[in-house]
This record gives C-alpha cells, structure tokens and sequence, in this order.
C-alpha cells in the first residue's frame, strides 16, 4: 500500500462532531487514557482510490471529488447510506467489547483488544469526517446518528452489531466472523465512484487484517488447549455464522443493485474478476465467496484439535437466517429441512446452539482453568 496522507485541519463541523465523541467515550465507559499515545488520524489512500470510475453506468468518467460532482441526488443519498452504515458498525463493536478489557485472560490478549477498538473508532472517525466534511447538513445529521444509536440498547443498524458479546470465547468469534464481513465490506468500497470513500479504505483494510486474524489465531489457541470441548465451541460458531452471513443483506437486492450501477459498491473482487456483474445477484456473490472462505479457514483451525474431538464445521447457510430466501425457514446446521413440531424445533435448537446451562458451564468451569494457549505480548 502506498504512502497515507493524514489530515491535519478539520472543519469547525467536525471538531464539534469530535467533542460528541468525547461524550460518547464517558458514556459507554471507555477510558480514553486507555488510547496511551494513539491518535485518531484521518487517512486517505489517493493511490490506491484510482482516479476513474471502475463500474456501472457511469464507467470511464473521473471520480467524484466533492458532493457538488456527483450528479443526482438518490446517488448521495446512497453514498451516505453506505458511510453512515460502515460508521454504526465501528462505533458499535467497541459498545459490545470495551467490558471485556477487565477480565482478558492474557496481556497479550487485552493489548490485542484494546487496539482493535482504538481501530474501530479511528474507523468511526473516517466515516464521520466524511459525512460532516463533505455533505453539509445531511451529513452531519448522520454523523451525530453515530454517536446515538447504541449497540447495548439496540438500535444500531445491523443486528450482528446489537448482540452482546459476554465473554471472551464470543469476542473471538465476533472478530472471526463479523470482522471477516468487515474486509468484505470495505473491499467493495474500495473502489467506490465517490473518491474520499474509496481513498479511506486502504489504510482501514491494513488495520482490519488484523482484527480478523485475531480471531482466528483466537479460536486456534482455544482449540489447541484443549479445555473447552470442541462440541461445545461448535454451538457458538452455529451461534455466529448465520448473523455474519445476514450481513451481506437480501437476495435480488435492487439497493445493491443500484449502487453498482452507480459505481457506490462494487463487487469484493471488482478489480480481480474476469465476468461481467450479475447485477441482479451482486449480494449473493459476495456471501458465497465469504462462506466458502469461513469454511477454509475453518478446517484450518480444526487441525489443531486434540485426539478424540469432533471436526468443527461451519453451518450451513441456510441454518438460522434471518435475511434472504431462508429467513424464518427450519433447516438443520447440515441444511436439511426441518421437520417436526414448534416444541421440536425449539429442542433441536438448544441442541446446537448455546443454552442457559452451556453458558454456565462455559464461564464457571472451563474459563476457571487454562482454557487458551498462553501468547506472551512483545509490544510496549
């Protein structure tokens, strides 16, 4: 990646917008002398932005600088929508982590935490300078949104980002599964026809690598251990998996649609695929191609497990969904319909996912011992 460029003034909208965020520091219980000597920049990656417009109807021309170049309405209003969405998230992830500093089960473990969030809320900060910087009072109506929804209550947008995070083995999960989505999300930003978009997300894609991998290598020292059984970890990545897929949205989307043919969003693998776009689709391609890397990395995480303990797998995509031609639907974590009674169901749910008495057992006996292979941090 190339050189950032890190701003250095801000408009008067957005040092307002920053004195909320202090607000919003104290009101969740995040300490900001936690941050040590970490600095909210705000960075922009012109290089890798490119400089024209790489898809839909508006293919060739050069890329939208300011507000007043985009040419309709219902197109910024799209672009808003798009960074007010990716903001919600940032700022809702630390609402449901920041509890857990007080009881990492390693320094390595706590550092590792506490920098994910300082990410996340550089992440917030992009995505609030943009909208305040560059969409007058729409924008900074929006950025203010992203400081009122709260992940505790709620009322934040997408419903993996308002389901509580109460312990460590569901923190790694969530930096797995959700932040995998994460990368996926910001990669079709990458090479958005509304440059400040596209130009924020190369130094948000660095920082997000590590974030997804510290899931993995998470979830891998917890399998080597050897404490937690495999089929009780296999509950709560059942417990997961389906919120991550619902975050690609609904299938025949006309939304994503029209933000390719706007050139707002495109496809993860824009830059890399030889086909034309199924434009009609462009939601259901890009959750195939995160599910299929789920299950790779998967079985590489399987690998390490003790002798005697069952393979873990991931769901299928149709177990659990709340959005897309299987929501609502009764289908088993191996994709075969359901059939039995609502009582049934309910029983063969608390048979795959985590119930009342796993949680107990999880928190007050497994997690009482070494249930994580220790990493001694090396930073500062």
């Amino acid at each position: 990646m190339s050189d950032a460029e890190i701003v250095k003034d801000y408009t008067q909208n957005f040092e307002a917008w920053i004195h909320d965020f202090s607000e919003w520091q104290t009101r969740i219980g995040f300490d900001p002398s936690w941050l040590g000597d970490y600095r909210f920049d705000i960075k922009f990656d012109w290089d890798t932005a490119g400089s024209q417009i790489e898809f839909g109807d508006f293919v060739g021309k050069p890329k939208w600088d300011r507000r007043m170049q985009i040419p309709q309405q219902t197109i910024r209003d799209a672009i808003i929508n798009m960074v007010s969405v990716q903001g919600d998230t940032e700022f809702a992830s630390v609402e449901q982590q920041n509890h857990l500093l007080a009881s990492a089960p390693t320094e390595y473990d706590r550092k590792s935490a506490l920098r994910i969030m300082c990410e996340e809320q550089r992440h917030g900060w992009q995505m609030a300078y943009l909208l305040c910087t560059f969409f007058g009072e729409q924008g900074i109506r929006e950025a203010a949104k992203l400081l009122e929804r709260n992940a505790q209550e709620g009322t934040r947008i997408l419903g993996s980002f308002n389901e509580p995070i109460d312990h460590w083995l569901d923190f790694f999960m969530f930096t797995h599964f959700i932040d995998r989505d994460g990368k996926y999300q910001l990669k079709m930003l990458s090479t958005s026809s509304f440059k400040p978009l596209a130009a924020s997300m190369g130094p948000m894609l660095k920082e997000e690598s590590f974030h997804l991998g510290t899931g993995a290598n998470g979830l891998r020292r917890i399998v080597k251990q050897g404490v937690i059984p495999c089929d009780l970890i296999q509950k709560y990545v059942n417990k997961w998996v389906s919120t991550g897929l619902d975050l690609f949205g609904t299938d025949d989307s006309a939304s994503a649609q029209w933000a390719y043919v706007y050139g707002v969003k495109g496809r993860y693998d824009e830059r890399e695929a030889q086909e034309d776009a199924d434009r009609e689709h462009l939601n259901e391609a890009s959750r195939e191609l995160y599910f299929q890397e789920l299950r790779d990395e998967m079985r590489r995480i399987s690998k390490v497990r003790k002798d005697g303990e069952p393979e873990l797998y991931i769901p299928s995509d149709k177990f659990e969904r709340g959005i897309g031609r299987f929501a609502g639907k009764r289908y088993t974590v191996h994709g075969e319909e359901f059939e039995g009674d609502d009582e049934s169901w309910e029983d063969y749910l608390s048979s795959v996912l985590p119930s009342d008495e796993d949680e107990d057992q999880l928190v007050n006996e497994y997690m009482q011992q070494e249930w994580i292979q220790y990493r001694e941090w090396k930073g500062d």
